[in-house]
């Protein structure tokens, strides 16, 4: 039993801010202003000029295509690609893989003003295939070692340029599957504990991994349920299955299906493939819808008969629509009282879509990491968007419309780092859709554990909840919201103890995962 003592945000519905929490078992046991005289003995955490509050959640990600590149060279603060050449030249000197993953390369970001080339990784390095993915997770380059490998698997697709080597589209996600198919599921669970550590340096107690990325048979889904059912520290991890094929998600008893690549109804912004319902600027194409209404419909249908909660993929207006007339469609064939849908991203929303959202309760996991984001910034898509560019990522409209907000990284797209979430939705590059600090904090705890069911147990310090607690080294509320971001993260408890480090074996932690029954 433990007594910490301070100021501890409660993050509930009334924004309690108390004094005094004790945990017992794991447990909150008694949250108030005044210490009842039975706890006077129990050993004291004191806080100090620090604060506690919920631990965070990150309701978006991509587990194991964070876990592999985190692992490998990150190039996404590079200025010039002639400095990505120099980290990839001297990253190749100093490791031994037969196959290069790099991630990060943005045109928006250096100086050249344009995606590193075939060329150019040519000069690094001839006789080791090289992918080099795009800051947004949706493009690569590859090198002529690569490309002589999956030319006749890619030639034919959309998105194939020989000449530059980027990979757009499906041509993309076929390079991708090709690369994943290579990983050894050691190495992956390696590069997933590791992951899971770094999470936790950052607050993150819950993560929402969407999964299916082509690895064979669909492994990283069930390296990831297992990972998740065989950790012993308290870190939670709830999948969903990027497909749509709904048997699959049935067959492995998971109760989530959706996210991006299968479930993806358009690009992103960064490749000019994200749906719009009007051209981009200078242009007369709109992006690409992956599929029609009648396939997405049929899609969320079936999904929601069969009692999954769904997520799709949309980044355009055109998209938005689409899914928001989807899982629509789908509540009206089948009513659902608290199905918990939601729409990743809904960067550019439509008014017909959020009252579609307000009217049938579709949730949004957004990404405010996408604002003021140097790999995509403001410049480059008023060019893209012109006006458009004013009404992305509207948080305060969406929460008048009383649509839930969490965040989530979309990471490896972005680093998992909550305090910058917290900054951006507090300081909106458009002032009028800033949102208070109670609300960011709301998004990043209490409204991504409710985000997948979890609230009843953790997101909020109340009594009976499990104790998964973050220290930081100020109180958000006595910080000038310009500064929020230089809060650090101290200390994350799990079940009220102290995290502790991935230390487990990974077969005895994979098969411990196969035989239990903890929740995923």
């Amino acid at each position: 039993m433990k007594v910490f003592e301070g100021t501890i945000i409660t993050c509930d519905d009334k924004n309690t801010i108390a004094k005094y929490l004790v945990e017992d078992q794991g447990r909150i046991l008694y949250i108030g202003d005044l210490l009842p005289n039975q706890y006077n003995s129990c050993r004291r955490v004191t806080l100090g000029k620090r604060v506690l509050i919920p631990s965070f959640a990150d309701t978006h990600m991509h587990f194991a295509s964070f876990a592999t590149f985190h692992a490998g060279l990150n190039v996404m603060n590079a200025r010039s690609n002639k400095e990505i050449m120099s980290m990839l030249g001297e990253y190749i000197k100093k490791n031994d893989e037969s196959i290069i993953i790099v991630f990060g390369a943005s045109p928006y970001s250096v100086e050249e003003r344009h995606l590193i080339t075939k060329k150019e990784l040519d000069a690094v390095c001839m006789n080791k295939p090289i992918m080099v993915v795009k800051y947004d997770g949706h493009a690569c380059i590859i090198n002529s070692a690569l490309m002589s490998k999956v030319k006749d698997k890619v030639s034919h697709l959309r998105g194939y340029h020989e000449d530059s080597g980027e990979m757009q589209q499906e041509a993309f996600f076929a390079v991708s599957n090709y690369i994943t198919n290579s990983i050894s599921p050691l190495k992956l669970i390696k590069n997933m504990k590791n992951a899971v550590d770094y999470l936790a340096s950052k607050g993150i107690g819950l993560i929402h991994t969407v999964s299916g990325v082509g690895f064979p048979r669909d492994l990283d889904v069930d390296l990831e349920r297992w990972l998740g059912r065989g950790l012993n520290n308290g870190f939670q991890m709830r999948v969903f299955f990027q497909t749509m094929d709904v048997e699959k998600v049935v067959k492995r008893k998971l109760e989530r299906i959706g996210g991006c690549f299968a479930t993806a109804l358009d690009g992103c912004f960064g490749s000019r493939d994200a749906a719009l319902n009007e051209p981009y600027e200078g242009s007369d194409k709109k992006g690409v819808l992956y599929y029609s209404d009648e396939q997405v419909i049929e899609f969320c249908k079936k999904a929601n008969r069969a009692h999954l909660q769904i997520e799709l993929h949309a980044i355009g207006d055109a998209a938005f629509d689409q899914a928001t007339r989807a899982i629509k469609a789908a509540l009206d064939d089948y009513h659902r009282p608290d199905h918990r849908h939601g729409i990743i991203h809904a960067c550019l929303p439509t008014a017909e879509g959020i009252s579609i959202c307000k009217e049938y309760g579709i949730q949004l996991p957004v990404q405010t990491s996408f604002i003021q984001w140097p790999q995509e910034p403001d410049e480059y898509l008023t060019d893209i968007l012109g006006e458009r560019n004013n009404r992305l990522n509207p948080l305060a409209t969406f929460q008048k419309n009383n649509i839930i907000l969490s965040c989530g990284s979309d990471a490896p797209c972005t680093d998992p780092d909550p305090m910058l979430w917290i900054h951006n939705a507090c300081n909106h590059s458009i002032k009028e859709e800033s949102v208070s600090i109670y609300e960011a904090l709301r998004m990043c705890t209490y409204h991504g554990y409710e985000a997948s069911f979890d609230e009843k147990d953790r997101g909020s310090l109340e009594v009976g909840k499990i104790a998964d607690m973050v220290v930081l080294s100020a109180n958000p509320y006595d910080v000038a919201k310009e500064n929020l971001r230089e809060i650090k993260i101290e200390r994350l408890y799990l079940k009220g103890k102290k995290y502790k480090n991935v230390k487990q074996s990974n077969v005895p932690l994979i098969i411990k995962g196969m035989v239990s029954n903890n929740r995923i």
